[in-house]
């Protein structure tokens, strides 16, 4: 594997109460009045909150996660969870926000090759492995926080990693219309696409992996690795 990845169902530790990043920072996926500047209980309330969410996931899997549930594993009342969510979804996207949040730290400040310090297709290349292993990781969450489809392409998520794999397809294939292209290499990694693969046609992770490195190479026009 290019991009090693744990495969645990958790996902990353929560900020407390704020996680600096020296890169730019992805849109807060909570209710308006929320973002982008939390006094520190709201947010250490925030944290705790998400933090109660993930131990239900992660013991319960995705349909244990209620308003209800999060609150009382949390030990607020349930219109605390609310008023800072909204609903259940505001809830799933707020968790799903934070480990975008991760995957952005890695590849824009982290060590290569998926962060900078490698050339671009060795980049390019660990970017697929990367967001396909933790998709996988999080497939149920992933499933049930996605906004509805006219939306999903303008999460401000998808953003990000639509501008960094058009920025590396820039400095791999230069007169090609890049942007097209990212939208392509992008739809490979759909969380629907590889819930399809892998749980209704029981394809292994290793087969997407080679998939996704057989397709940069022909949409580069290079060599698959050896």
């Amino acid at each position: 594997m290019l991009y090693a990845v744990d495969m645990s169902s958790a996902l990353p530790p929560f900020p407390k109460p704020q996680e600096p990043l020296d890169t730019p920072q992805l849109l807060e996926v909570g209710p308006a009045s929320e973002a982008p500047f939390l006094r520190a209980d709201a947010a250490r309330n925030r944290a705790r909150l998400l933090e109660a969410a993930a131990r239900l996931i992660a013991e319960h899997g995705v349909a244990g996660v209620t308003m209800e549930a999060v609150a009382a594993a949390a030990n607020v009342g349930k219109g605390t969870v609310f008023r800072r969510f909204g609903d259940r979804t505001g809830l799933l996207m707020a968790l799903l926000d934070h480990s975008a949040r991760q995957l952005q730290a890695d590849f824009l400040s982290g060590p290569p090759p998926l962060g900078p310090g490698s050339p671009p297709l060795e980049r390019l290349r660990a970017f697929g492995v990367a967001v396909l292993y933790r998709t996988a990781e999080q497939l149920d969450l992933q499933l049930a926080a996605q906004p509805e489809p006219t939306r999903r392409l303008l999460h401000p998520a998808a953003g990000s990693l639509r501008m960094h794999v058009t920025m590396l397809l820039r400095q791999i294939v230069p007169d090609a219309d890049c942007d097209l292209l990212a939208h392509t290499l992008l739809a490979s990694l759909d969380p629907a696409l590889i819930h399809h693969l892998t749980r209704q046609c029981d394809m292994p992770m290793e087969r997407l992996e080679s998939g996704w490195l057989d397709l940069v190479a022909r949409v580069t026009g290079t060599e698959p690795p050896r």
